[in-house]
């Protein structure tokens, strides 16, 4: 069982399981969330909606327990106005203009002034300008702002995301991500699920691997590919003579393999340490010029790769 610690945690699932029937969904996860963005990834069918679902409270915990801000959402109505919910599905009423969509949202929250904490929400996603139209003719990276948008009305302390950049475009996706990263450094905890690895590489300072309902691994990237010891680092080294410094190299107990291009090297690294103690010297005495080295398996694709295979 896989426990995710973060300091002044507001989500709290302990031993947390979830079937349906025959099929297990989610299983014996125990996990905190606190301040800042966490990432929760994993391949189509890992169990991440189900555990979003569970954490909001939409549905129950077939085992173990959920609370946030010390509270089952289940039992404590009050807990929804200090959390909200970015679903995957479209979920939103074609006939309502953007509007008229999120000032719904901020009525139900009973806001003071739903219209301006609409208006608000709408220019923080930047709709402002199309905030008159009907949602059945916005795109779907429109629609989804729009979503964003009725979940931040009420500026939740929690903000859970299921997949929240689909159908955007690059743009939309860097203004999301800006506002999800400014709210976790305002220390509100976000939590957001996704399959593209590299976008949420850039929102999170945690991240969780789901596989097969279980938490796989957790924490930042670098300190998951420096737990995972045992698996060669692949490094990329740019230079003027790679087979020369490649011949050097591959004499070394320590390199796994190397790849030669035409101006770099792909070396497969059983101790990367020794690799860059090593590097300097070896240019020097062969007369090498070095422009380049960068690990190119730190990345979420690869760390969630070495999480997968196998299973």
């Amino acid at each position: 069982m896989t426990v995710v610690n973060a300091d002044s945690s507001t989500v709290v699932l302990q031993g947390v399981s979830r079937w349906f029937g025959q099929k297990v969904a989610v299983s014996e996860i125990t996990a905190e969330f606190g301040a800042g963005v966490t990432g929760l990834l994993g391949p189509n069918g890992a169990g991440k909606t189900t555990l979003l679902r569970v954490l909001t409270g939409l549905i129950r915990p077939s085992e173990g327990t959920v609370t946030v801000f010390g509270t089952d959402p289940r039992s404590d109505p009050s807990v929804y106005g200090r959390i909200a919910l970015v679903p995957e599905d479209e979920n939103v009423y074609g006939f309502l203009s953007a509007a008229e969509f999120v000032t719904h949202n901020a009525r139900l929250q009973k806001l003071p002034n739903p219209i301006e904490a609409a208006r608000q929400a709408l220019e923080t996603v930047d709709l402002s300008e199309v905030a008159d139209r009907k949602l059945v003719g916005f795109s779907k990276g429109m629609r989804q702002r729009a979503k964003v948008a009725a979940a931040l009305v009420h500026q939740p302390e929690v903000l859970v995301l299921d997949e929240p950049l689909n159908g955007t475009d690059p743009v939309q996706r860097a203004h999301l991500t800006r506002i999800f990263t400014d709210m976790g450094r305002q220390g509100r905890t976000v939590i957001v699920s996704s399959h593209v690895l590299h976008e949420v590489e850039r929102m999170a300072d945690r991240v969780i691997a789901m596989v097969d309902g279980r938490l796989a691994a957790s924490g930042t990237v670098p300190a998951l590919r420096t737990a995972m010891s045992d698996i060669p680092l692949q490094i990329r080294v740019d230079c003027d003579q790679p087979r020369r410094l490649a011949a050097a190299l591959v004499e070394r107990d320590w390199v796994g393999g190397i790849n030669v291009e035409a101006t770099s090297l792909h070396i497969r690294s059983l101790d990367a340490e020794q690799l860059g103690r090593a590097l300097p010297g070896l240019a020097k005495a062969l007369d090498v010029r070095i422009t380049r080295v960068d690990p190119e398996d730190e990345s979420l694709e690869s760390v969630f790769r070495y999480l997968v295979e196998d299973r």
